[in-house]
């Protein structure tokens, strides 16, 4: 694929952005440099892999933008909660650990709805106009709902700290599902954590260990409670850990997928509503004049990419899979009660983003 210059770049993603502000959005910016104890505070440590640090004299630790959603949320938060529409459009920057086709920087437009009714309307307007505006470079659309996802893992039938971490990290799914075999009791628990355990029994696990780092005694004593409520617990029933999984695999068109789910949910009773949210997304869709018949759903879509939305996701791919997604988005309403959470506001948002470049790119081969 030829690789378009800034010029072309830019001019294609400042007409994407004419169409996001003839859509109704208003133009705001974010800063490049951005303070990292924000992004810390939403990703953890993990975020240092992928984003550039720099140190500023007066500010302390910042990053080059890595993306644009949390600075214009945290801008739309300390203004206030009201439904409103934005747009924005500039560079990005991603460190990557190898040479290809995902450049450290590169453009970004993007749409962002705040709104406090009708959700599944919101995510059909979203997900139509990034759809028309992409429909002439013929790429693969797919979609998904973390909150699905999400509703199952608080459903089971287990104790509150083993739903917890698999929570933290549906995200990332090796770790997810290493974490459901171990609470399952069909993986061993490791040497390490056993022994730890044995310690814990005995009452010896803290009286030869030094006191360093930032974690008080208080912190430390009920971690290690935590560790033997869990040794303590049952194993998650089997039947319940191959519903999840059934539920996590799940891939098709989004009738079929729709109907599956909604088998499921009467096993997975936890999961009805999200379901019945998606039956409601899908038609609202449908009036805007999506194909939902020809519309792939895959319910662990998004789950390695998009950290901070929990609801729908969806993205468009070029047939090339060794490309990033030429655009991506979702719904992120818990990240708006994180920023706005100082005035004690909170709103419903949904929004995504499309690579000008890429689309540029796949433009020219058209030609």
């Amino acid at each position: 694929m030829s690789v378009p210059g800034k010029a072309e770049a830019r001019a294609t993603g400042q007409r994407l952005l004419a169409a996001f502000r003839a859509a109704g959005a208003a133009e705001v910016e974010a800063d490049i440099l951005q303070p990292a104890e924000v992004l810390l505070d939403l990703y953890g440590e993990d975020i240092r892999a992928r984003a550039f640090v720099t140190q500023d004299p007066l500010r302390g630790e910042m990053m080059l933008r890595p993306d644009f959603t949390v600075p214009v949320v945290q801008m739309h938060m300390a203004n206030g909660a009201d439904p409103a529409r934005y747009c924005y459009f500039g560079e990005v920057f991603r460190k990557q650990d190898h040479r290809g086709p995902r450049a450290p920087e590169y453009f970004q437009v993007g749409y962002e709805v705040f709104a406090r009714d009708d959700a599944p309307a919101a995510d059909a307007e979203v997900f139509a106009l990034f759809a028309g505006l992409l429909a002439p470079l013929g790429l693969r659309a797919a979609v998904g709902d973390i909150g699905i996802l999400m509703a199952a893992v608080s459903g089971l039938d287990t104790i509150p700290g083993r739903k917890a971490a698999l929570l933290r990290h549906i995200w990332r799914p090796r770790r997810f599902h290493a974490l459901l075999d171990r609470f399952g009791g069909t993986a061993p628990v490791p040497a390490a954590r056993a022994a730890l355990l044995a310690r814990i029994a005995a009452g010896t696990a803290t009286t030869d260990a030094p006191q360093i780092g930032l974690r008080s005694a208080a912190e430390i004593d009920a971690r290690l409670a935590a560790l033997a409520e869990d040794a303590a617990a049952p194993p998650i029933a089997a039947a319940e850990v191959t519903l999840l999984n059934t539920l996590f695999d799940l891939a098709a068109p989004a009738p079929e997928a729709l109907a599956r789910l909604q088998d499921l949910a009467g096993e997975m009773p936890a999961i009805a509503p999200a379901v019945a949210g998606l039956a409601r997304r899908l038609e609202a869709m449908a009036a805007r004049g999506v194909d939902v018949a020809a519309l792939d759903f895959e319910a662990s879509h998004g789950r390695s990419t998009m950290e901070y939305y929990d609801g729908f996701v969806f993205s468009f791919r070029a047939a090339d899979p060794g490309l990033p997604p030429v655009a991506s988005g979702g719904r992120y309403d818990a990240l708006t009660r994180v920023l706005g959470r100082s005035g004690g506001r909170s709103i419903p948002a949904v929004g995504g983003v499309i690579r000008p470049g890429l689309v540029a790119s796949l433009e020219a081969q058209e030609c």
